[in-house]
């Protein structure tokens, strides 16, 4: 599992959430990279790992309810992603790890206020729980809607 965001920027804050319950918590079966606000920088411990799927998790617009969780078809993460957050898009971070990873899954959680030192919102932080929940629980993320 990737986790991407900016802890500094409100609802962006989703993936380092999702880092932080997981380190508390973890799940069977997932080994967590916390990619922060530059995943790029981190890449190079998602390839030493060698999985065979990586799970990226991060805030993204996709026009939902604050605190909405879908699955974004690869091809829709250049569009929905908060791009004001990532030195890079994540579509070329995608397809940089795509070099060496099977199976790329992008779970976005819709975000309220992305407004630099905001806190996290209430709907996107019961999202993320819920998110961590099921996932220790072994439920997963493939119950979720997908974008396509």
């Amino acid at each position: 599992m990737f986790t991407v965001g900016n802890s500094l920027r409100g609802d962006d804050g989703a993936g380092p959430l999702l880092a932080t319950l997981l380190e508390a918590s973890p799940a069977e079966g997932w080994t967590l990279v916390d990619g922060e606000a530059s995943p790029e920088n981190h890449t190079h411990r998602v390839r030493a790992l060698t999985p065979d799927r990586v799970l990226i998790v991060d805030a993204a617009d996709m026009e939902l309810a604050p605190g909405e969780v879908r699955l974004l078809d690869e091809d829709c993460v250049a569009e929905h992603f908060l791009v004001t957050t990532h030195a890079i898009p994540l579509n070329f971070l995608i397809a940089s790890l795509r070099e060496t990873v099977p199976e790329i899954i992008f779970l976005g959680v819709q975000p309220k206020d992305t407004a630099f030192c905001n806190p996290l919102t209430p709907e996107v932080r019961r999202a993320v729980e819920m998110i961590h929940q099921r996932l220790v629980q072994g439920d997963g993320f493939d119950l979720y809607q997908a974008i396509a």
